[in-house]
């Protein structure tokens, strides 16, 4: 037999590079269309309206070439992706072979639920990515296991599943938004379950952000086919999963999509399933916990830091590390009982606000600061989730929940105590930190080692060169040289944070479109559905039909803007590293 050596991980690099280049090459082509196929005459006689179109002629064909090509193009970049799905499940059905064995075991109890009932031994635990991770590398799939053996899940191998994981455009590549990673995505997910199946497997599927989202849009298909896998089948753990139905993104905010951006609002994870489902969620994680009530200025961009600071945390947190009760369990609806109530919801704390997180990064001063503003800022971050001592919404976790118009009267009555409480606490906070720190903080200098002019005293004294010491030619031969490399060093480094630069302006204008143009419709339709509700009787329609939108707004825009914010962040630390590495 032949060996054969790939790098799946690679090879899902190569592809979305691949599929970025045709996204520059299309857009390039789109520029020049209207330049090369609409030129004007330069005058009216036969000979200049001849040669236009002549010139139109090319032009044309040029674009029905390059359209050509661009379809090509998309079939190769789909082929090296689907090659590296190929590859990584070749190297799973391998391990899986050879008898390798991960961890798994039926016996750790969940601290938050003790009476969640051991589920059967799965024979193999599916485990897929998050977003910008196709493949998931071993220590991913260890870390993401572990929430699924804190849930008294059990397998007895797993094996990491290629899914495309593109959101355009945090990940860059306009060719791979959201809509088409997550269904390409489903459709993987789909063929692996079904071809465990046909071995005779049972299969847990363990998702992570996107991948969550994947395996929701899988369960309603499943749901849908009308012979769906019994209870011993398939189950389901998922971590971060923006469509939470009480807390995720992709819920709180019905029926909106964004074109511009192929992001599309999903909906809500199906509760009402035969399969025994977990669904662990970080507080504060703006994907999988967003804001009840977005009108609250200070819990959307908090949630908007949570993305970044919190929703990555997953996988390098082992549960059976957290504090007693860092782990809680949801309420459901009381009516949530039968052979369909299958999936438990939990929040997991987090012990810092993400907002104050930049803060905290200031040597010396950042954390006493941090820790006077937290108290206050938490009661007023949590205000927007209804309750100000909770960081997540409190209402049932098994219901979709839309958001709302402003938080219940008894909650903003609550904070008038709650904030001179959490005044007195920042205080005592920020003095503890800085006595721990004037304790813990090293000694400076004597005053025997310093000079008179306050400079420490040097142990050896600093030699000079000779008088009439010269270089010799050698050195300023290797001088020289440098001084070329450094020159084309500095030039290739200019020349690809031009080329980084120029590629922020399409996503930008392409998250200004849907701030202008999306955004807008949306309120349309919200607008419509109060005047609907005012004329089917009830007056409170009124009251959505104005209210609605405007709170839609503040909290869509602040994702816009947040949105812009990371993937500018992301840019600008590429162009640093044209010029703190740069290569010829």
């Amino acid at each position: 037999m032949t060996y054969v050596t790939a790098e799946p991980q690679l090879i899902a690099a190569a592809a979305a590079d691949v599929g970025a280049i045709g996204s520059d090459i299309n857009a390039a082509n789109a520029a020049a269309a209207l330049p090369t196929s609409g030129l004007l005459a330069p005058a009216a006689d036969e000979v200049s309206a001849a040669i236009t179109k002549l010139f139109d002629l090319y032009g044309l064909e040029h674009q029905a070439v390059a359209a050509q090509a661009a379809a090509f193009h998309g079939q190769f970049t789909a082929a090296l992706a689907a090659a590296g799905g190929a590859y990584a499940a070749a190297e799973a059905a391998a391990s899986k072979a050879l008898g390798t064995l991960r961890a798994g075991t039926a016996s750790t109890a969940m601290s938050a639920s003790p009476s969640m009932a051991a589920d059967p031994r799965f024979d193999v635990a599916l485990v897929m990515g998050g977003t910008g991770v196709p493949i998931p590398a071993p220590r991913d799939i260890d870390g993401v296991l572990k929430w699924a053996t804190q849930g008294n899940f059990s397998w007895t191998t797993a094996q990491g599943v290629f899914t495309p994981e593109g959101l355009y455009p945090l990940t860059d590549v306009r060719s791979l938004p959201l809509s088409t990673s997550v269904s390409q995505g489903v459709q993987i997910l789909d063929a692996t379950i079904k071809q465990e199946f046909a071995a005779g497997n049972s299969v847990l599927v363990v998702g992570y952000s996107q991948s969550s989202v994947i395996a929701s849009l899988e369960m309603e298909n499943l749901l849908a086919s009308g012979n769906p896998p019994t209870h011993a089948q398939l189950g389901f753990n998922l971590l971060g999963d923006p469509m939470n139905p009480n807390g995720g993104l992709l819920a709180r905010f019905p029926g909106l999509n964004f074109p511009s951006l192929g992001l599309d609002f999903y909906g809500a994870t199906p509760a009402n399933t035969p399969w025994t489902t977990n669904i662990f969620t970080l507080e504060y994680d703006g994907f999988a916990d967003f804001p009840r009530y977005p009108i609250d200025l200070l819990s959307d961009p908090n949630a908007i830091a949570g993305i970044h600071y919190v929703h990555t945390k997953y996988s390098h947190i082992d549960p059976t590390t957290l504090p007693p009760g860092d782990i809680v369990q949801l309420p459901v609806q009381p009516t949530y009982t039968g052979p369909l109530a299958n999936t438990t919801y939990y929040m997991v704390l987090t012990p810092n606000l993400p907002l104050l997180d930049p803060l905290r990064a200031i040597p010396v001063i950042g954390n006493p600061l941090a820790d006077l503003l937290q108290p206050d800022m938490t009661y007023l971050v949590n205000w927007g989730y209804r309750n100000p001592n909770y960081g997540y919404s409190t209402a049932p976790a098994n219901v979709p929940t839309p958001f709302g118009l402003f938080p219940p009267l008894n909650a903003t009555t609550a904070l008038g105590p709650d904030l001179i409480n959490g005044t007195q606490q920042g205080i005592s906070n920020a003095t503890s930190d800085i006595v721990v720190q004037g304790h813990s903080s090293p000694s400076g200098p004597s005053l025997r080692s310093l000079s008179p002019s306050g400079i420490p005293h040097s142990p050896r004294s600093i030699p000079l060169p000779s008088p009439g010491t010269l270089p010799s030619p050698t050195s300023i031969h290797g001088a020289v040289e440098s001084l070329l490399a450094a020159n084309t060093n500095i030039v290739g480094a200019f020349s690809k944070a031009a080329s980084d630069a120029s590629s922020v302006l399409l996503p930008t204008a392409d998250v200004i479109n849907a701030a202008v143009i999306s955004v807008p419709a949306y309120d349309v339709s919200l607008f419509i559905d109060g005047i609907a509700q005012a004329v089917g009787g009830d007056p409170v329609g009124l009251i959505h039909a104005i209210g609605d939108p405007i709170v839609a707004d503040v909290g869509l825009i602040t994702l816009m803007g947040g949105i812009e914010v990371l993937f500018l962040g992301t840019a600008a630390g590429d162009m640093v590293r044209d010029f703190t590495s740069p290569t010829p």
